[in-house]
């Protein structure tokens, strides 16, 4: 009877990992290659520390501040030694998870479902003893009204991107909405139309973007820019406009459409910037931030790394602005982290900081590890890769880490680009709908061979522009890390 129930478990665990994996989908399989240029460094934590990372922060002394899920905040010396050698402090607790934190003028600013809190050690013995909160002025009740926030932007604003109720309602005060938290404390709604957001930050160019997640209204994870006065495409917001004065509530757009379709009806719609297909490349996004390292974690400058929880990956994305409107692509980067990521950051040094947990609830985590911090190092080797996508009147500009071989980058068929969109509706998600593919004309590359302007026959307006460049090859024989790249068209170049 012993091994009969010991069979049955097992075939049981079986089941449950085999279900996981389906419900996860394939990944890369780079990661072993990826190691060869990104390597993955653990930061021991000690198993006193009761540690489920949620925010980072990188102190005036270079220390990493963490913000925990339990409303902790450590302050971690040794985090980007070669080996790490952490040493944790507990630098103050009693908030309620902390995904967002940002220091400033001696104090840190912590942002909770329910407030922005300033944080200060006014007796200078490394503990807090001062809370104050900036604001509280939105409604707070339940666990699904998360609030994630950027760091202090050049006028000391703190960027606030607020959750719907459940997830698919607005039922207390700003919920789905972005809100800018100034420095004394008022609070200045911004946008509509968030359903479950995660990281917010700024592009190189000082936009502020926000990451949403897949749902109603939302076909796929998408990076969606924080237009003041904009609708960013979830109506359960609406009731909060008779709140917001000097701002008009748009008119609801209509469910089964396509966004190209109702941009033209709703006139405050902002397009997401860059959509991430699900599962090849995320399903939970989470926080992000840009690489403004000078160079020290190889060649993505300016480019911004986000990371995902349930598949436990780190992707990259670039931004251009078309027509006053915003746009980019997304790239593969590393997968392989030991545990759901919720954020991300960059140490002096330009190490990336990736750090999460797994909540054991009904949120699959491909990472294994309950929790985690880690840290990307680059070991100073150039990856072959797309580097970046750029949208052209006439097609795609297409830059290299490296010098391409010339006679396969001239050839038209060595560029495979397929297009897709998903359905805007209140349905949770979307299967991808409309596929086309896009005939390339002339791919010229440059003299340097580090870019090729790939020619097209005609661009799919509101359509993910999907590459697949396998056949690809570098100067000298290496071919590329990673072959895929996912261009969002959300408009086309004038001139």
């Amino acid at each position: 009877m012993v091994g009969r129930r010991i069979i049955l478990v097992l075939a049981a665990l079986t089941l449950t990992s085999l279900l996981r994996s389906e419900e996860l989908g394939e990944m890369w399989g780079t990661a072993a290659a990826e190691a060869n240029y990104y390597p993955i460094v653990n930061i021991p934590i000690p198993p006193t520390v009761p540690m489920r990372p949620g925010g980072f922060e990188i102190l005036p002394d270079g220390r990493l501040a963490v913000g925990t899920r339990r409303g902790d905040i450590y302050f971690i010396k040794g985090a980007f030694d070669s080996p790490p050698a952490p040493e944790y402090h507990l630098f103050a607790s009693g908030q309620d998870e902390i995904f967002s934190l940002a220091w400033k003028d001696g104090a840190m600013t912590t942002t909770s479902f329910g407030e922005v809190t300033r944080i200060s050690d006014v007796d200078g013995d490394e503990v807090a003893d001062h809370y104050d909160t900036l604001t509280s002025n939105w409604g707070y009740a339940e666990g699904h009204e998360f609030a994630f926030a950027s760091k202090h932007d050049p006028e000391g604003n703190i960027w606030v991107a607020l959750g719907l109720s459940g997830s698919y309602e607005s039922h207390n005060l700003f919920r789905g909405w972005a809100v800018k938290v100034a420095p004394d404390g008022r609070m200045i709604p911004v946008c509509s139309g968030l359903r479950s957001p995660g990281g917010v930050g700024p592009n190189a160019q000082g936009a502020m973007f926000v990451i949403e997640s897949q749902g109603p209204w939302n076909g796929c994870c998408s990076l969606k820019h924080l237009k003041p006065g904009g609708f960013l495409g979830h109506p359960a917001s609406y009731n909060w406009y008779p709140f917001v004065p000097g701002m008009k509530e748009p008119v609801k757009p209509n469910s089964d459409s396509r966004i190209p379709i109702e941009r033209k009806r709703v006139k405050e719609l902002v397009p997401p910037a860059v959509r991430f297909p699900y599962i090849k490349m995320g399903r939970s996004i989470s926080g992000f931030r840009l690489n403004q390292t000078g160079g020290k974690f190889g060649p993505f400058e300016n480019q911004i790394f986000l990371g995902d929880y349930t598949l436990s990956i780190l992707m990259r994305a670039t931004t251009e602005e078309i027509n006053g409107v915003w746009q980019g692509a997304c790239y593969p980067f590393r997968e392989g982290l030991a545990s759901g990521i919720m954020n991300v950051e960059f140490s002096p040094k330009g190490q990336l900081i990736a750090g999460g947990f797994t909540t054991n609830t009904q949120w699959p985590v491909r990472g294994t590890e309950p929790f985690a911090i880690q840290r990307i190092d680059w070991n100073g080797v150039t990856p072959f890769e797309i580097r970046e996508i750029n949208i052209k009147k006439e097609g795609f500009l297409i830059t290299f880490t490296k010098p391409v071989d010339p006679q396969i980058a001239a050839k038209a068929d060595s560029y495979d680009i397929t297009t897709y969109t998903h359905i805007y509706h209140a349905g949770y998600g979307s299967p991808e709908v409309d596929q086309t593919t896009s005939h390339v004309t002339k791919a010229v590359p440059a003299a340097d061979g580090l870019s090729v302007m790939v020619s097209l026959e005609k661009f799919e307006e509101g359509h993910i522009h999907d590459f697949s460049l396998a056949k690809m090859k570098s100067k000298t024989g290496e071919p590329l890390l990673h072959t895929r790249a996912y261009y969002t068209v959300n408009e086309i170049p004038l001139n």
